[in-house]
């Protein structure tokens, strides 16, 4: 008789306690009010097989839209309406694991979401972006949105062009053009929780990791949980100085694009073509 291995107590897991620091983090920043933002982790079957027994399926719930690409992949992702405050507290309630249905047509409720809750309403722009960005690289993991306040107080005043709106940022902070040489994705204001603005986020995701949702927030893509965090907060810094700033007439002086070049020279990064007159 073969004996059956001890799962490991997930409320240990790694990855769930990257979760429960990340979501209390962006709300304890102010970057996600009530129920607003959301996370979602790809995660290694074999990681959450230490933990679940993943044919014990609790419930499946249908999607709106196909996602065959990710058929058989496994997610830990935020609640439909759950408050970041307190994923940390009660992560059984607010969290939940997925995995994604052979069709790719539904989800698989594998542990979480004990109240009966579903997950986040952006699910269908966290699998698109999923996708998309598993085809540029292979090491993606996560994908994170949240109304980062600088980014959004910046999408009032500043020109919604994505060059303009990335050089700004360059010149904020010098370390800005090495986290992210890729630029700023921006959309037009859109209907959230629609496939229509997964579609679109998506389509910029293709050569941005993160994408600007005008007078709404901010999407970003990263290979770890720090990587993604500290993408948006790079980006969120320098909004937040350009905000400090309040009226450009008072710039005496900036970083230039020959000095923006040479930062790209020196940490071997290649700015987004079209940016820098240089």
């Amino acid at each position: 008789m073969v004996a059956t291995m001890q799962k490991k107590d997930i409320i240990e897991a790694p990855f769930l306690k990257e979760m429960c620091e990340a979501t209390f983090n962006m709300w304890n920043m102010g970057w996600d009010e009530r129920n607003g933002g959301n996370i979602s982790y790809l995660l290694d079957e074999e990681v959450v097989e230490q933990y679940l027994d993943v044919k014990q399926i609790i419930r499946s719930i249908s999607l709106k839209f196909p996602v065959s690409e990710l058929a058989g992949k496994y997610f830990i992702v935020t609640g439909s309406g759950k408050y970041f405050k307190n994923v940390k507290e009660d992560p059984s309630n607010t969290l939940g694991i997925l995995k994604v249905d052979e069709s790719g047509e539904k989800v698989h409720l594998l542990w979480g979401f004990e109240d009966g809750s579903n997950p986040t309403s952006e699910l269908p722009s966290h699998f698109m972006s999923h996708i998309v960005r598993l085809r540029v690289d292979p090491n993606h993991r996560i994908i994170m949105h949240n109304h980062a306040t600088n980014i959004l107080a910046m999408t009032f005043i500043h020109d919604l062009d994505e060059a303009s709106f990335t050089k700004t940022l360059w010149q904020m902070c010098t370390e800005c053009i090495v986290v992210f040489p890729d630029a700023i994705g921006i959309l037009p204001w859109m209907v959230p929780g629609t496939d229509a603005i997964g579609e679109k986020t998506a389509e910029k995701m293709l050569e941005h990791r993160l994408v600007v949702w005008p007078h709404h927030g901010i999407f970003g893509a990263g290979s770890t949980m720090d990587e993604t965090f500290g993408l948006i907060e790079t980006a969120e810094k320098a909004a937040q100085i350009y905000t400090i700033i309040g009226d450009a007439s008072k710039i005496k002086q900036t970083i230039t694009d020959q000095q923006l070049k040479d930062l790209a020279d020196a940490f071997q990064v290649v700015p987004r073509e079209g940016i820098l007159s240089v």
